[in-house]
């Protein structure tokens, strides 16, 4: 008990506060927070502490959890890419369908004058670009010699040259056929790859969820692909292939925390199988997120400032399919691939049976700590109260026990007569009083 300077009487928490809303306003006025550190770093270090509580189950998103409803969305995106690649199709270019290209000096003011004076002459015009800066690039259907002629000379008058300034090219539509027929080898040979390395390294059951994810990313890309409308040349067919490598390469990287953690479940029944799988996405998704922001942002740069807003269109086709699937490819390593495998491997009798282990035994320390909270009376403790400061440390005792056993007190067990000591009485002997000294303990007389 304290007074203050005009008489009043403090009690100990009352200085404690005073105390305490001192020592805040102390850190307060030092730039500090109440950890004591720098005002501002709890919000720097919040997407690094996300991520380390999502490595440590400390929280996370119910992935595997929600599988059905990832299902149901999926289905949706699967169904209008295959209705557009059934209705809409594919803008092929003269690589794949064969037609002409005409090539000439020429700046992008000009390019749509030069394009509308091509359309004049009777050229269906399948692109129009500028290229290196200061050549234009069009390419249009299949011509016959005449309205070639025809179309040469109307290009050079609208770009104020010499018709023998443009260079024109027939393209057979068998080489586009021979790059098709390359690729689709290349993608078999890769696909098989792939099966066999998840086959052999993880398990079957993970190399079909590879597979599903996989074809998931080559409908939806090839899907939006045809909504946008872009015309598909080899450079598209270079980056679909790239894409396939990026997204199997997330999928492998979760696959691989997914196969550290269900190591040892049958053993310690901790987590079931689906609740391992989730735990290794929680635990992988902020190294996939960052990977794919680093490896998105220079394809939306290319895409979306060199295409849209620069007019360059050189790459814009390959562009595209790089960032359409990449962003497909994390979609589908992330929520996707994973669910796939857990609910396979559900269907497991061992995976079943260990899932009810482990119900039974959250069941059984739910009851454990059920009875636990229900157990009448307080527990014998010595709990020291904090004291106020500068004073002393008061110990508090409960005023009364319940306990079951027999508590045995120093009047009620034998002294050792060699050397005096106490001894804990036979069991299932009544405790007796030590007679006089000298004489064997035994029952009191009347």
């Amino acid at each position: 008990m304290t007074r203050t300077p005009e008489g009043d009487r403090l009690t100990a928490e009352d200085v404690e506060a005073a105390e305490a809303a001192s020592d805040e306003q102390a850190l307060a006025d030092a730039g500090l927070d109440q950890e004591g550190r720098a005002a501002g770093s709890s919000r720097r270090q919040g997407f690094a502490g996300l991520g380390h509580r999502l490595y440590n189950g400390e929280a996370g998103l119910d992935i595997v959890g929600h599988s059905r409803l990832i299902y149901r969305i999926t289905a949706v995106i699967l169904l209008v890419c295959l209705l557009s690649i059934a209705f809409r199709g594919f803008n092929f270019g003269i690589d794949f369908e064969g037609g002409s290209s005409f090539r000439l000096p020429g700046t992008s003011q000009q390019l749509d004058e030069v394009q509308q004076a091509a359309k004049d002459a009777g050229a269906e015009i399948s692109s129009a670009q500028v290229v290196g800066g200061n050549t234009l690039l069009l390419r249009t259907g299949a011509l016959d010699v005449d309205t070639e002629t025809a179309v040469v000379d109307a290009m050079a008058g609208a770009a104020g040259i010499e018709p023998n300034q443009v260079s024109p090219e027939v393209v057979s539509p068998d080489w586009g056929r021979d790059i098709t027929d390359q690729a689709l080898i290349a993608l078999v040979v890769f696909l098989v790859a792939v099966v066999l390395f998840l086959a052999v390294r993880f398990q079957p059951k993970m190399a079909i969820a590879a597979m599903a994810a996989l074809l998931h990313d080559i409908v939806v890309t090839a899907g939006i692909y045809s909504l946008v409308g872009f015309e598909v040349t080899p450079s598209t067919v270079i980056g679909f292939l790239t894409i396939l490598g990026f997204s199997l390469y997330d999928t492998v990287v979760v696959f691989d925390k997914v196969d550290e953690n269900v190591k040892g479940l049958d053993r310690s029944a901790r987590m079931t199988w689906s609740e391992a799988a989730n735990l290794a996405i929680n635990q992988t998704l902020m190294r996939s997120i960052n990977t794919s922001i680093i490896a998105l942002l220079p394809v939306a740069g290319l895409l979306f400032v060199g295409a849209g807003l620069l007019g360059v269109g050189t790459l814009k086709d390959l562009a595209l399919v790089l960032f359409v699937g990449l962003a497909a490819g994390t979609y589908s390593s992330i929520v996707l691939a994973t669910p796939i495998v857990a609910d396979l491997k559900e269907r497991e009798p061992e995976v079943q049976a260990l899932r009810r282990r482990v119900l039974a035994r959250r069941a059984s320390a739910a009851r454990s700590a059920g009875a636990r909270a229900a157990a009448p009376g307080p527990v014998a403790s010595a709990r020291r109260a904090r004291p106020a400061r500068g004073g002393v440390a008061v110990a508090e005792l409960p005023s009364a026990v319940d306990a079951d056993v027999v508590v045995e007190s120093p009047s009620s067990v034998r002294p050792e007569s060699a050397s005096g000591a106490t001894a804990a009485p036979r069991p299932g002997a009544r405790p007796q009083r030590p007679g006089p000294k000298g004489r064997p303990p035994g029952k009191k007389r009347r």
